[in-house]
């Protein structure tokens, strides 16, 4: 038994071993070719999340997904490098709204050369996918240009908050499934599209891709309150003090709202009050991680990562299926 990529992926068979090592070997010689500029400074900021590793969670699932068809098939690299690309640009992005100061284990974008430079290297990533994009046909720049306009929309609807009478943990799986759900989904369906699988299994894989994004967002929910900074590659609580609500925070509000005790409402309190203080942060962290909604959100990550498994029953038992449920697995630990 072998741990390939960053995830921590255990692979039994050689051959699926020698396969998965050999793609993301592919993937990441493609991310360091496609963030090269002529100026290099544009190349210093647009390798700058790259050369910081990362999981590789994206394209580790499209050369997966690759294997139910021929997963050396021309497409399969550049479409999870185009795949990877999109999604360290929503990261550059994601740390100027968040206002962030680490991202995986390093200074964010937004802090070593500002808002305006982090943005611009977003867009610049968001350009290289789409240059890759349209040599791997109209069918594929369609599909990844329908999950990027569920990604946005699921960023905007997170920003609006639920509309009135929607139930706030609805909306916010709703929001999940969007802003991240969709591209591990098309991950899923490149790597199966690009090598030929059947069309029926492209659907499988697609649907498990969706519900398998969900949890892991869900997982990382837990992780900005249960882990530290070495752990989770970025300052505990940072979504806390933006205000963003997380299923951990939601959770906490359902249960305050339906049982009215003073413990939950004073934590809720604490919540709503200013976080930008280091110390009143801290106090709000550790009081979340010792509070019944973390364990709930745990709940809720278990469940949707059964969800993701349960996707996958019509596939022919093989060692790629059998990897892809380990996956479901290993979010559900991260969330542990």
């Amino acid at each position: 038994m072998t741990v390939v990529g960053t995830f921590g992926l255990s692979v039994r068979d050689q051959a699926l071993e020698a396969d998965v090592q050999a793609g993301l070997t592919a993937v990441e010689e493609g991310l360091l070719e496609a963030t090269k500029s002529e100026v290099p400074f544009i190349t210093e900021a647009a390798q700058h999340l790259v050369r910081a590793g990362g999981k590789r969670f994206r394209p580790l699932l499209v050369t997966l997904s690759a294997q139910f068809g021929d997963p050396y098939a021309q497409g399969v690299v550049p479409s999870a490098v185009v795949v990877e690309l999109t999604h360290l640009a929503t990261l550059y992005h994601d740390d100027v709204m968040d206002e962030a100061d680490v991202r995986r284990g390093v200074p964010s974008a937004n802090t070593r050369w500002g808002n305006s430079v982090a943005v611009l290297t977003g867009d610049f990533l968001f350009a290289r996918a789409s240059h890759i994009l349209a040599d791997l046909g109209p069918d594929a720049v369609r599909i990844q240009a329908e999950a990027f306009e569920r990604l946005v929309t699921g960023q905007i609807l997170e920003t609006a908050g639920p509309a009135d009478g929607r139930d706030p943990v609805d909306h916010y799986l709703d929001v999940l499934a969007g802003k991240t759900g969709s591209l591990i989904a098309v991950a899923c369906r490149f790597g199966a599209m690009m090598s030929g699988a059947e069309e029926t299994v492209v659907d499988v894989l697609t649907q498990y891709g969706e519900r398998l994004g969900v949890a892991f967002q869900l997982a990382d929910d837990v992780l900005d309150i249960a882990s530290d900074s070495h752990e989770s590659g970025k300052t505990p609580g940072t979504d806390l003090r933006e205000g963003i609500p997380t299923l951990p925070v939601l959770r906490l509000r359902e249960r305050a709202e339906r049982l009215g005790l003073p413990e939950d409402k004073a934590l809720v309190e604490l919540l709503d009050a200013d976080l930008s203080d280091d110390d009143r942060l801290a106090e709000a962290v550790s009081r979340l991680r010792a509070h019944p909604a973390l364990d709930q959100a745990r709940r809720d990550t278990v469940r949707y990562a059964e969800d993701a498994r349960s996707a996958l029953a019509p596939l022919p038992e093989c060692e790629a299926k059998a990897a892809l449920m380990e996956l479901c697995d290993a979010v559900v630990h991260r969330a542990g």
